[in-house]
């Protein structure tokens, strides 16, 4: 079982199970349960490594497998790997079965072709929903709100309602509770301010190089926004990122369907200059 949205919480699909299990007089003994993980790779999916671990070594004390429906086994983009999973099981001798789903999975040309279908469409879904996700992130980043990831050193999440009126500062790690609010950044305490204005200083007008700043900052017991000791790297964040002077900048590099991190043209980026108050 893995999770998606509120049809596929894993309560619903493990009450459907059970009522399938016990209309057809079938007992379950074990249970492989993902709590929230998606469902595009099988990196974090951990309870269906260990399921395939257990078939493929004989350790398993069942016959059968009731899954919800075929998209459980992962929305991937590449429909063969979900196809590879049930195969790995049924080539065990481990029977597949489709408690939600309108046909019997007997190998029949008809179960096939629609399992290729199903499997088709979610994958489809996973990419239609990266692309309507992406859109409206944009959309907002446009109008000025900041979009995921921490303030940064100087910076504060500031939460906003509908009608644009500042409603508190949120905390680290802290997320908004209402879905019509908005994250703004707005300027942090005075003392990390001056360190930014320091930082700025000693690069442009006492010509330090970002591994002198960062080594002073050091020797005076200062850290960063996540309580680390500065680097040359994070020195050249703060030096290098927008948000400092204002500007809301969006979708520098971009991960869509776990592909892995690709670094986007400068034309690709979205922005909102002047969308915050600048503190340099």
């Amino acid at each position: 079982m893995s999770t998606d949205h509120q049809r596929y919480s894993t309560e619903n699909q493990s009450a459907a199970i059970h009522a399938y299990a016990m209309s057809h007089g079938m007992k379950i003994v074990t249970t492989y349960r993902d709590e929230g993980k998606s469902g595009l790779d099988i990196g974090g999916r951990n309870a269906l490594r260990t399921l395939l671990d257990d078939v493929q070594a004989g350790n398993t004390q069942f016959q059968v497998i009731l899954v919800y429906d075929v998209s459980r086994w992962g929305r991937f983009q590449n429909t063969d790997e979900s196809a590879h999973y049930e195969y790995l099981c049924t080539s065990s001798g481990i029977k597949v079965v489709y408690c939600a789903e309108a046909f019997d999975n007997d190998g029949s040309p008809m179960s096939t072709i629609c399992k290729g279908f199903k499997r088709h469409m979610a994958g489809e879904y996973s990419r239609e929903l990266s692309i309507k996700v992406f859109a409206g992130q944009c959309r907002l980043v446009e109008k000025g709100f900041h979009q995921g990831g921490p303030a940064g050193y100087g910076l504060r999440r500031g939460l906003i309602d509908e009608r644009n009126e500042f409603k508190a500062e949120l905390s680290r790690g802290q997320q908004k509770s209402i879905q019509t609010d908005r994250v703004i950044l707005i300027p942090g305490p005075e003392t990390e301010i001056e360190v930014i204005h320091r930082i700025y200083h000693q690069f442009v007008h006492e010509r330090m190089s970002e591994r002198e700043i960062a080594n002073a900052l050091n020797a005076e017991g200062l850290v960063t926004d996540f309580d680390r000791r500065w680097s040359r790297g994070s020195v050249h964040q703060v030096l290098t990122n927008e948000k400092y002077i204002g500007n809301n900048v969006y979708a520098k590099t971009s991960s869509k369907l776990r592909k892995g991190i690709i670094r986007n043209a400068p034309d690709k980026w979205v922005r909102c200059d002047g969308a915050f108050q600048g503190i340099v």
